[in-house]
């Protein structure tokens, strides 16, 4: 025989595991969305090397948001009708992150490539992470666990490994010139992007992300005019075309759907965090493709990011329960 009471509290107990589980299968499904985007991103810098002296930089921006949108919106229509409504009423933080995200992170990042090297920029955007905990404080009164800030620390050490060839010195003998400041200027830009993200209308990710590039497009289309001499010297070779459709569909298309449905799911500080991957999938993806080799402290550097981002998320620390002041 039961006893009172008892079977109410077995539903209750199954009813909170069933939810705890549920809440771990999105968690673990964002982390998996992230993995994917940085890992796209990290293609994206590799390609804008490559091409730094083939195409000019706002007009290589320009491009990318082009295709985006030319493969996007026949997918996007029909949300982007029903959307309609919404869109307007929103139209300050949509003008916002189109602007940040879109039309200025990547334009200062292919501007920067072509006066700095990968070390430095991989660097400098290795603090992506702590300024969208920042900003997350100052403008929202969120304040992150201390698990978070540890894993933040930690991942970001990570890099610094990788960076520095596991020697301090050489992190002393960086120097910092033009393209590293626009680099920096791209790393605050992408932050208040992230932490942005929270004011986004509550539409379908489609509506918001076509709206994102539109206002990103616009924003780039005097790029032509600006870059109209560079221009004229431009070689429209296969390689160079497709480069121009890698960047508009992977880096773009869906490595922003991936990070943007995340930060839904968990939040911008946690999400934030896996951008140090971007060193890490870097260095793999050059020892795929380059066959350039992996050393200790690839490793090393590995361990650490990857331990400071399972901190976050093993401690609890970051699945969107951010305390209020």
């Amino acid at each position: 025989m039961t006893a009172p009471g008892t079977t109410g509290w077995r539903q209750a107990i199954s009813i909170d595991d069933h939810g705890g589980e549920h809440a771990r299968a999105q968690r673990l499904g964002a982390l998996g969305m992230l993995f994917l985007a940085m890992l796209f991103w990290s293609g994206n810098q590799i390609v804008g090397r490559a091409v730094n002296q083939d195409i000019p930089p706002l007009t290589l921006s320009l491009l990318r948001w082009i295709v985006a949108l030319a493969v996007l919106l026949p997918f996007a229509a029909g949300h982007l009708k029903r959307d309609r409504a919404a869109l307007i009423a929103a139209w300050k933080p949509v003008l916002l992150l189109g602007i940040t995200g879109v039309g200025l992170y990547n334009t200062l990042v292919y501007r920067g490539l072509h006066n700095t090297t990968a070390a430095n920029a991989l660097l400098l955007q290795a603090a992506i992470p702590a300024l969208v905990l920042l900003l997350d404080r100052l403008v929202f009164k969120l304040r992150a666990p201390r698990a978070q800030l540890l894993g933040v620390l930690i991942s970001t050490l990570g890099v610094l490994a990788i960076v520095a060839h596991g020697s301090p010195a050489r992190l002393l003998a960086l120097h910092l010139g033009e393209g590293d400041a626009l680099v920096l200027l791209a790393v605050c830009v992408w932050a208040i992007y992230t932490s942005f993200l929270k004011l986004r209308p509550a539409i379908h990710p489609l509506s918001f992300l076509a709206a994102s590039f539109v206002v990103g497009a616009v924003f780039l289309l005097p790029a032509p005019l600006i870059e109209a001499d560079a221009l004229a010297g431009v070689r429209w070779t296969p390689r160079l075309i497709g480069a121009i459709a890698y960047v508009g569909i992977f880096p773009s298309i869906i490595a922003y759907l991936l990070f943007n449905l995340a930060v839904a799911r968990i939040g911008a500080a946690p999400a934030g965090q896996t951008l140090s991957l971007m060193p890490l999938f870097g260095a793999l993806s050059a020892a795929a493709i380059l066959s350039e080799p992996l050393f200790a402290y690839h490793f090393a550097g590995m361990g650490l990011i990857l331990g400071g981002i399972a901190l976050t998320y093993v401690a609890g620390a970051a699945p969107g329960r951010p305390r209020t002041k």
